[in-house]
């Protein structure tokens, strides 16, 4: 097989997945197809990596510093935009070909060697983190970092025993499946917390914190919380990226920079390089500068043209739009065109609040068939919205995401001004393909 090929068979499992209620999976699972294979999710130290938003961000970075100090890092992240290698790969750099081969043939081998049982079917992220870790071992990695998928408790790559357990901001996000309040997403996310294992978490609301506090203890784990330990300050965001400085606990970090505009991403740096430095004291400054520096994520405030002007931003939740809407706002005002496409399960009333008076021209589509979606519930709540205000915005409704994404395009060319495609990574990566950004 190829790369490829290992991917198409494992994307085969998507819609066994879909059938699933994922809250009553269990963990057992991963664990006996790990111990099978040789338990390769031992083959290295690992971080852990969970949250609403940001958690992408804060992965990448961490691979990014420890690349840059020599250690030859693996990175588990998702969702992919153009390329299924983004998921896996060797933080900046995809395995080599043969790695991917060897550990889809392995994977192939176990569950052809499992008796088939209806209703036991594995999942299609279950066979991807096996994938991931399988690679990791054959490319003799140094250290992995690792984010979580859904949740954390009953996520597959909650097998890890880390170095550091990494939660960053708490929203309101798949209540279908992890809760309605945030003190219940909270509890699902605190399942990445292990016993003895340091905790670095960004700063919550209380009805978090008091959870993430309960469970630290219970657990007896050192716990360290962002504002407290660690500061961003003197943050400058410009369209080229962000200049900041950052405080880990009794050290400062002067002029740092990162090519990604947004300042909060200067608070994914400081939540990376404080848990970076609970595990390894004595990483030279100029590997941080450096690993900052080369930091990249796709669709993560992405400018993937220039004419006309298009930006890209996986956010989907409210909290990280706003952040989004902040950054796009303060570069190019609030006379732009908005593309827009979410999946189920958003507080779509608080996204319609924040963006319905940011744009001139909103144009409401469907982001992907990989999630479910309802781009006329979205368009309803958009347009109430508009209404209610008075507002003068242009709200247009394009089902067909590609009819969308052209149509957005000539009206920026047009207007001549910036197009922000928002509120799914699928979306993000439907524009950036569209528009031969592979």
């Amino acid at each position: 097989m190829s790369s490829l090929d290992v991917y198409n068979w494992i994307s085969g499992f998507i819609n066994m997945e879909r059938q699933i209620d994922v809250r009553k999976i269990r963990l057992e699972r991963m664990h006996m197809y790990s111990e099978l294979c040789g338990n390769p999710h031992t083959c290295a130290p690992s971080f852990h990596i969970a949250g609403s938003k940001g958690k992408g961000s804060v992965t990448q970075m961490i691979a990014s510093i420890l690349n840059a100090w020599g250690k030859k890092t693996a990175l588990y992240a998702s969702p992919h935009l153009n390329d299924f290698r983004e998921r896996l790969n060797l933080g900046g750099s995809f395995f080599p070909e043969d790695v991917y081969i060897q550990g889809g043939n392995e994977l192939k081998a176990l569950l052809d060697a499992l008796p088939a049982k209806k209703g036991e079917e594995a999942t299609f992220f279950e066979l991807m983190t096996m994938w991931f870790f399988l690679c990791s071992r054959i490319a003799h990695c140094d250290i992995m970092a690792v984010e979580t998928g859904l949740g954390g408790r009953l996520d597959t790559t909650n097998i890890l025993d880390p170095l550091v357990s990494v939660i960053n901001i708490i929203e309101l996000e798949h209540t279908d499946l992890l809760g309605n309040t945030l003190g219940a997403i909270a509890a699902e996310k605190a399942g990445i917390i292990k016993a003895g294992r340091p905790l670095v978490l960004s700063e919550q609301k209380d009805e978090a914190l008091k959870v993430f506090k309960k469970h630290a203890k219970e657990k007896k784990v050192k716990l360290y919380y962002f504002p407290l330990n660690a500061e961003a300050k003197d943050i400058v965001v410009s369209p080229k990226g962000t200049f900041f400085k950052l405080r880990i606990r009794d050290r400062n970090f002067n002029e740092l920079f990162i090519p990604v505009p947004g300042e909060v991403q200067a608070k994914n740096a400081g939540l990376a390089l404080l848990s970076l430095l609970i595990a390894y004291p004595d990483i030279p400054e100029e590997a941080i500068r450096k690993g900052l520096a080369n930091f990249y994520l796709p669709g993560r405030f992405e400018r993937i043209c220039e004419k006309p002007e298009v930006i890209i931003d996986g956010a989907h939740t409210a909290n990280s739009i706003e952040m989004c809407l902040k950054t796009f706002t303060g570069i190019y005002g609030s006379e732009g065109i908005l593309l827009f496409g979410c999946a189920e399960g958003k507080d779509l009333a608080k996204m319609a609040e924040l963006l319905a008076p940011s744009f001139s021209t909103i144009i409401i589509t469907t982001p992907g068939s990989f999630k479910k979606s309802n781009p006329e519930e979205i368009y309803k709540i958009f347009s109430a919205r508009i209404k209610e205000e008075g507002l003068k915005t242009e709200l247009l409704f394009i089902p067909g995401t590609k009819e969308a994404i052209e149509k957005a395009r000539l009206l920026a060319l047009k207007v001549k001004q910036a197009l922000l495609g928002t509120g799914s990574f699928y979306l993000a990566g439907e524009i950036k393909s569209s528009l031969g950004m592979e």
